[in-house]
C-alpha cells in the first residue's frame, strides 16, 4: 500500500500529531477495486497494520497518531488489530459514518477502551443531525477550504468546549499566524510550514552563510578536504558531531584532529555526511519538521532512482531532496535561493524550475507527501512502478530518518 504521514502542528510550530493516509490499491491499474472488489479486506485497518509493521515510534516518535477508520472498519476488531498504546491513536472517521445507536454505541465503548476520536468532512449542515457523536469526540478537523472556520469555531466552542479544534488546509503562514492571534484552536494542518518567509529582512544570517559555505565546498566535483576541515572547526557542535563519528568508526585509534577526521572518511562519505548534518544546523530556527522534511525527501528521492531510470543520478537526487526547502532555510523565493548554492544544473533545474530529468522525482515526492494518490497512481502507470517499490522507497526513508536521529 501507498502511505504518506501529514503532521498537525500547535500554536508554537511543534508537531503534536501525526496523520496516516493510505491507498492499498493502484486504481488506474485495478479499475476492478473502484466497484464491489474495493470493499475486500475493508475490515482491516490500513493505518493499523503499518504501524504494526513498521512500529509507532518510527512513524511518529512520541506523538499521537490519527489513523482513518470507515464506516466499515469502525465496526470491526479494531483491538485486536492495535499492538500500540491505545492513548497514542486517535481513530478519524468522517460523515459516512452515520449518526445512529449502532454507531454511536461502538464509538462509546472505543473511547472507553482508551483510544481517542475525532472527525472531518463534517459539513455545516450536518452538525446538529450529530449532536451525539461530536459530544464523544476528542478532535474536530475542520477544512478552511470548504467551511467558515471561524464560526464553527463558535459553534463548537459554544456546545463541545472540551472538544479541540484542527484547522485544516492553512496554504500560508499569514493565515496560520492571523488564525494562532485569534485563538481558539488546537492544531493545524496545511502546507504553511513548506513555505518560505519572504517579508522582512534581506540578508541571510551569518552562521547560515558558514553553512552555504561549507555546502558549496564539498560540492564541488573534487573538493579540498582540508578546507572543508577548517570550515567545520568554526562549529563547535559540527565538530563534535564529526569526532565522535569517526572515532566511534576508528576501532585501533582515536580521532583528535579535524583534519585527520575528514581525511578518514576520505570526500565521497565526508560530503555525504556533511551535506545531512549542515541541512539539520540550518534549519536549527525553523520547525524541527522542516528538518524531517528535508531528510526523508533526499533519501526517498534517491531511493526512487531506479523506477525512473536514474540510477547513476542517485546522489543527485538526494541533494535535490535536501535542498528542495532551501528557500525556506534562507527565507527567500527558491530562484534567488539557489544563488548562493553551487549545485549541478540538473538540480538547479528541478528545484528553480521544475524542468529537466531530475523533475518528475520532484514531482512524484511533493505530490506523495501531500498523499496526492491520483497523481501517483497516474505517475507509476507511466513509470512502470509497482505500489511494493513505492512502499519500500518510502518506508526505507522512514526508517533511515529514524535511525538517522537516533544516531545523533
Amino acid at each position: 500500500m501507498l502511505i504518506a504521514l501529514v503532521p498537525l502542528f500547535d500554536d508554537n510550530m511543534a508537531v503534536s500529531a501525526y496523520s496516516i493516509f493510505t491507498q492499498r490499491h493502484n486504481y488506474l491499474l485495478n479499475p476492478a477495486m473502484l466497484g464491489t472488489a474495493q470493499n475486500d479486506g475493508a475490515a482491516q485497518v490500513e493505518g493499523l497494520e503499518l504501524i504494526r509493521t513498521i512500529g509507532i515510534e518510527t512513524l511518529s516518535d512520541d506523538k499521537e497518531i490519527f489513523v482513518p477508520v470507515t464506516n466499515i472498519s469502525v465496526l470491526a476488531d479494531l483491538e485486536s488489530q492495535c499492538d500500540a498504546p491505545p492513548e497514542r491513536i486517535v481513530f478519524l472517521i468522517d460523515n459516512s459514518v452515520p449518526p445512529e445507536e449502532l454507531y454511536i454505541n461502538r464509538l462509546k465503548q472505543l473511547k472507553e477502551e482508551g483510544f481517542k476520536l475525532a472527525i472531518r468532512k463534517l459539513k455545516v449542515m450536518e452538525f446538529e443531525h450529530y449532536r451525539q457523536i461530536l459530544a464523544l469526540m476528542d478532535y474536530v478537523l475542520l477544512n478552511n477550504h470548504k467551511i467558515a472556520i471561524d464560526k464553527a469555531k463558535i459553534y463548537f466552542g459554544k456546545l463541545y468546549p472540551n472538544v479541540k479544534l484542527c484547522a485544516g488546509n492553512i496554504d500560508d503562514m499569514d493565515l496560520f499566524e492571523k488564525l494562532k492571534e485569534e485563538g481558539g484552536y488546537s492544531l493545524f494542518e496545511g502546507n504553511f510550514y513548506r513555505l518560505p518567509v519572504t517579508k522582512g529582512s534581506n540578508h541571510v544570517a551569518p552562521i547560515k552563510l558558514n553553512y552555504v559555505e561549507l555546502l558549496n565546498i564539498v560540492n564541488d566535483e573534487d573538493f579540498d578536504l582540508q578546507k572543508a576541515a577548517d570550515i567545520i572547526g568554526r562549529d563547535t557542535a559540527l565538530t563534535i558531531s564529526l569526532l565522535g563519528m569517526v572515532n566511534r568508526m576508528s576501532i585501533r585509534s582515536g580521532i583528535t584532529s579535524i583534519r585527520h577526521a575528514a581525511a578518514m572518511l576520505g570526500q565521497k562519505e565526508l560530503k555525504r555526511w556533511i551535506n545531512t548534518a549542515v541541512a539539520g544546523k540550518m534549519l536549527a530556527d525553523k520547525p524541527s519538521e522542516i528538518t524531517r522534511l528535508s531528510l526523508i525527501r533526499g533519501r526517498f528521492a534517491e531511493n526512487l532512482a531506479p523506477g525512473f531510470g536514474l540510477a547513476m543520478k542517485k546522489d543527485e537526487l538526494f541533494l535535490m531532496g535536501l535542498f528542495s526547502v532551501l528557500d525556506v532555510i534562507l527565507e527567500k523565493p527558491m530562484a534567488e535561493a539557489l544563488e548562493y548554492m553551487k549545485v549541478t544544473g540538473d538540480i538547479r533545474k528541478a528545484l528553480g524550475a521544475r524542468v529537466g530529468i531530475l523533475a518528475p522525482v520532484l514531482e512524484f515526492v511533493l505530490q506523495y507527501e501531500s498523499a496526492n494518490w491520483q497523481e501517483i497512481s497516474r505517475q507509476m502507470v507511466l513509470g512502470n512502478m509497482s505500489m511494493e517499490f513505492v512502499q519500500g522507497a518510502y518506508m526505507d526513508a522512514l526508517q533511515w530518518y529514524k535511525e538517522l536521529i537516533v544516531e545523533n
